[in-house]
């Protein structure tokens, strides 16, 4: 068989899986529409989180006649869910939420935008059949959390119109689902889109939800654009420390750098932190976790993880002369070549260029869209 007859071949056999996959996702809708329109377990937008009935409003037309004294004419209004608009009390309040990276008191709207951001994301609307509570929604789009290496989240158009998490609590209207573009090592393809939509149909159905789905060669082709721009930022510098003399001891190095004030981590690493819960950058002692003694140290700074304004290669570097004090050390580059002041100068005007060029971007570096792409 040439192979031409079996590429022919293969290609009839992807047709006709394809087209018996169609067949069984069309009977597999028509069912579930079925057991939607006969089901008697529809989600109760009046009832609270906790199972207990909120109080009904029906709505009530005022044909313009305003109370005596007074010359304000009301107009008709229905809330956002199609029912009349309830006490404030009616409504849970949304559970609060912070994200890696976000000050406690951050919008609901800005972590919003952080979870699902139409910079790095591949965005899905989900229009619902219904106003439906996050404590029904959670447990379902858990079940959809990455594909391939890539995280999938979700937020919701709550009842009061603004844009948030999915929380416990809180009643939507509207939802959208954003797939990461790109991480530090690949991009979206065709097959991580692929499982996308065949885990996110059934999931849509689940909880009543139509989903519109980009099309895939536009959503990959963005995809590897962002991954290019990921790939040529992915910058950790690092400089290193050569004993001048004998090796340092591990026992008594590890103490030195923690009354430094380095973290330990469980691999061994060191690392300096920012003082918000976040890394400056690492140590590591070039040995393994049994090791005796090292003859040398580096410090690594991960670029477009630390804030400008945190100074993570000045503050790194000062670092590093302080440790060549105490520990008699000299600082060498990756060639073992003594990086004087001048050059340190250098590297930090090119540390500065490259902040400029992830500001330019709308990628700042440090930010909660960095933090994603780079993590």
């Amino acid at each position: 068989m040439t192979d031409l007859e079996m590429s022919l071949f293969a290609a009839g056999g992807v047709f006709v899986v394809g087209v018996f996959g169609y067949n069984k996702w069309q009977e597999y809708r028509a069912r579930k529409s079925v057991e939607r329109a006969f089901a008697n377990d529809h989600d109760d937008v009046l009832m609270r989180a906790d199972g207990t009935p909120m109080s009904r409003h029906e709505p009530v037309l005022d044909l313009g006649v305003a109370p005596a004294g007074e010359g304000v004419v009301l107009e008709p209004s229905l809330g956002a869910t199609g029912v009349a608009d309830e006490a404030p009390d009616d409504v849970p309040p949304p559970a609060k939420l912070t994200l890696p990276g976000a000050a406690p008191d951050t919008p609901p709207a800005e972590l919003a935008e952080s979870l699902v951001d139409p910079l790095i994301d591949c965005l899905i609307p989900l229009a619902l059949e219904a106003p439906a509570r996050g404590d029904k929604l959670l447990p379902v789009l858990q079940k959809l959390r990455r594909v391939g290496n890539k995280p999938v989240h979700f937020i919701g158009l709550h009842v009061n119109g603004d844009w948030e998490p999915i929380v416990h609590g809180g009643v939507y209207t509207k939802l959208q689902a954003g797939v990461q573009m790109a991480t530090r090592t690949t991009s979206l393809n065709e097959l991580e889109y692929s499982e996308l939509v065949s885990r996110l149909r059934p999931l849509a159905d689940e909880i009543g939800a139509e989903p519109e789905l980009p099309d895939m060669i536009e959503a990959v082709s963005e995809a590897r654009n962002l991954h290019r721009f990921v790939a040529g930022h992915d910058a950790q510098l690092g400089v290193n420390l050569r004993s001048n003399g004998a090796p340092w001891a591990i026992g008594t190095l590890i103490g030195a750098l923690e009354n430094q004030g380095y973290d330990v981590r469980p691999d061994g690493r060191f690392a300096m932190p920012d003082g918000d819960g976040g890394v400056l950058y690492t140590l590591s002692t070039n040995v393994t976790l049994g090791a005796d003694t090292t003859n040398k140290l580096t410090l690594l700074l991960d670029v477009p993880c630390v804030a400008p304004a945190r100074d993570g290669f000045g503050k790194m570097i000062a670092g590093a002369k302080t440790l060549v004090q105490r520990l008699d050390a000299t600082i060498v580059d990756d060639y073992d070549q003594p990086l004087v002041d001048e050059a340190l100068a250098e590297i930090n005007s090119q540390v500065q260029d490259f902040y400029q060029e992830m500001e330019t971007a709308d990628i700042p570096a440090g930010s909660t869209r960095a933090l994603r792409l780079f993590s």
